[in-house]
């Protein structure tokens, strides 16, 4: 390979939450440090342990050598990345630069569109398994989140369930959606005619869509990102999609996100309450990251990137089947996030889930509670690592955890 994803990263004290915020319940939910002897391995903060692509350093710091960083308005080679990398990569056609709106991250996009329209006590739609963040940004809001449960089919794929999915917007009077796209915490990758009766049910309930595309370059061989607003003419005009190179680029300290809306009634509504809290103002580094990340170099490191995620997920989820009975887990399409099902374990071993994760953070297989997203008996598990560690935390698993 071109670029390097083996080299282990000395991340401890250099503003890495993922091991800095090891027992500092800071969220009020991370477990204590691992015990004497084991070193933590960070599989539960969604960052990567890789160096991101040389070119984003290179745009940062020819930035960084600038005298004075004043007021600015985005350059124009900003939005010319952006609209490149969306139709050489997704396939889009027809976005202009007025159809892209900067956020401070797809939470301060969710919460603009929340306030903007609905009110305090709505009910907004999620899937379950559900990204803990979209939960706690409607909760937040003084809304109230609705989930329709995705379901594994007989070859473990997670499919939505259309039917439900009606009763439950119908039910609840929804007129707002989160959807995940590719699918986080279950990795799926959805396919076009999924999108389409996605699409269809929000279109017979008059509900707007904000579509989280934020992990749409993580998708795996066999696999396709379909942009959601790209499914239909309804979806062009009555889907809010979130992006950012955050997750791709690891670039989540940066805050920096954009948003796609075609409908001019809408971007005006979003822009005009993002506006009005005096928050959503760009970061000079964020513009020149996303300028280095969206270049043919970025490109070609991303590609690379996403075979080596391919390549550890398959690791895990190879090693899980044929070494421990009872837990479950399906291939991601996408992501690099695994959700671990241990319903079967959990009730043959008599353990509860809690007490499966604590042993995983005594040996400091650092790894993250998946109740948080809905999953009963889950574990999220980050596999952004060199394969090196990723290979040393299944082997402390073995050894201590699912025994």
């Amino acid at each position: 390979m071109k670029y390097d994803f083996t080299t282990i990263l000395e991340r401890r004290g250099k503003d890495a939450w993922a091991l800095d915020g090891i027992g500092q319940k800071h969220w009020g939910a991370e477990p204590d440090a691992p015990k004497p002897g084991f070193d933590p391995i960070p599989m539960w903060v969604a960052d990567m342990n890789f160096a991101t692509c040389p070119k984003v350093n290179e745009y940062l710091m020819k930035k960084a050598g600038d005298p004075t960083f004043g007021y600015f308005a985005p350059r124009e080679e900003y939005f010319q990345a952006i609209l490149r990398w969306q139709s050489e990569r997704n396939g889009v056609r027809g976005l202009k630069k007025e159809h892209i709106g900067y956020e401070n991250g797809v939470h301060g996009l969710v919460s603009s569109v929340i306030a903007a329209f609905t009110v305090p006590g709505d009910s907004i739609f999620l899937h379950r398994p559900y990204y803990v963040g979209f939960y706690g940004d409607i909760a937040g809001e003084g809304r109230k989140p609705v989930f329709s449960d995705l379901k594994k089919d007989q070859d473990g794929i997670w499919r939505m369930d259309y039917e439900e999915m009606d009763r439950v917007i119908k039910e609840n009077h929804v007129h707002l959606a989160i959807f995940c796209s590719p699918h986080n915490p279950t990795g799926r990758v959805w396919e076009k005619e999924e999108l389409e009766k996605a699409m269809e049910v929000f279109r017979n309930n008059q509900c707007l869509v904000i579509s989280d595309e934020i992990w749409s370059d993580l998708v795996f061989p066999g696999h396709r990102h379909i942009p959601t607003q790209t499914v239909s003419q309804w979806a062009e005009d009555h889907v809010i999609a979130a992006y950012s190179p955050s997750k791709t680029f690891n670039l989540a300290g940066l805050i920096g996100s954009y948003h796609i809306i075609y409908n001019s009634y809408l971007r005006d509504r979003v822009n005009a309450y993002s506006a009005s809290t005096h928050y959503n103002e760009m970061n000079i580094f964020s513009m020149y990251a996303l300028m280095g990340a969206y270049t043919p170099e970025g490109s070609e490191w991303t590609d690379e990137l996403r075979d080596v995620l391919w390549n550890n997920c398959r690791t895990v989820i190879e090693y899980m089947h044929s070494h421990f009975s009872g837990v479950r887990a399906a291939m991601p399409q996408g992501t690099y996030m695994i959700f671990l099902d241990c319903t079967e374990y959990c009730r043959n071993s008599g353990k509860t889930i809690g007490q499966v994760i604590r042993a995983g953070w005594d040996v400091g297989v650092c790894w993250q509670d998946g109740r948080a997203f809905g999953g009963a008996h889950h574990i999220r598990m980050n596999v952004a690592l060199p394969l090196s560690k990723v290979e040393e935390a299944l082997e402390r698993i073995r050894k201590y955890v699912f025994v």
